[in-house]
C-alpha cells in the first residue's frame, strides 16, 4: 500500500490518496482481484511492458536504461546520476529475454519523447549477450533509432554480441 499525500491535523493522520499493488505472481490465486485491474489508471508504457514480461517503471530523466537484474538497474541509474543526468526509466529485461522482448523494450524506450540517449548495461550470467545484441540491431533497424546508444555487454556470449 502506498499513500501519498498524507496529512496530519490535530494529532490525526489522514490519507488523501492511496495505491494498492499486488504481486503478479499471485494472479493465478486471485483471478477475481486481478480482473478488477483498471489499466486506464496506469502509465501506458508500464502496461505495454507488462504485455512482454518486461519490468518497466517510468521516471523523470532523459537517459533510457535497459538492463538485466534489479541490482544492475539500480547501479546503472546511480552511474547516470553521478555523471550529471537522470534516468528516464527502470527497464529490466530479466534473465531470459528473447530478441522480440528486447525489440519491444526499445520501442517502449523510444516512445518517450524525453529520452535523449539510451544506455544498455547487460551482465550475461543467465541472459545471453548475443540475444540482447540481436534485439538491439533489429530495434535499431525497425525504429530508425535517432538517439545516441551506448551498449555494455559482459558475460555469456558477449564476444558474439
Amino acid at each position: 500500500v502506498q499513500t501519498s499525500p498524507a496529512s496530519r491535523t490535530k494529532g490525526k493522520v489522514f490519507c488523501v490518496d492511496a495505491k494498492i499493488g499486488f504481486d503478479d505472481n499471485t494472479a493465478f490465486r486471485h483471478k477475481d482481484l486481478f480482473a478488477k485491474r483498471d489499466i486506464s489508471m496506469e502509465e501506458p508504457r508500464e502496461v505495454e511492458a507488462d504485455k512482454y514480461d518486461l519490468n518497466y517503471i517510468q521516471l523523470d530523466g532523459d537517459i533510457g536504461c535497459l538492463v538485466n537484474g534489479a541490482g544492475l538497474a539500480m547501479a546503472t541509474m546511480d552511474i547516470i546520476k553521478l555523471h550529471g543526468s537522470s534516468p528516464a526509466n527502470f527497464l529490466d529485461v530479466g534473465g531470459g529475454a528473447s530478441q522480440e522482448q528486447v525489440t519491444q523494450a526499445f520501442k517502449i524506450l523510444t516512445s518517450d519523447e524525453r529520452v535523449k540517449g539510451i544506455l544498455v548495461n547487460i551482465f550475461g550470467g543467465i541472459m545471453r549477450c548475443d540475444v540482447i545484441a540481436s534485439g538491439i540491431v533489429e530495434a535499431a533497424k525497425d525504429l530508425d533509432l535517432q538517439v545516441p546508444l551506448v551498449v555494455r555487454l559482459e558475460g555469456t556470449n558477449s564476444e558474439e554480441g
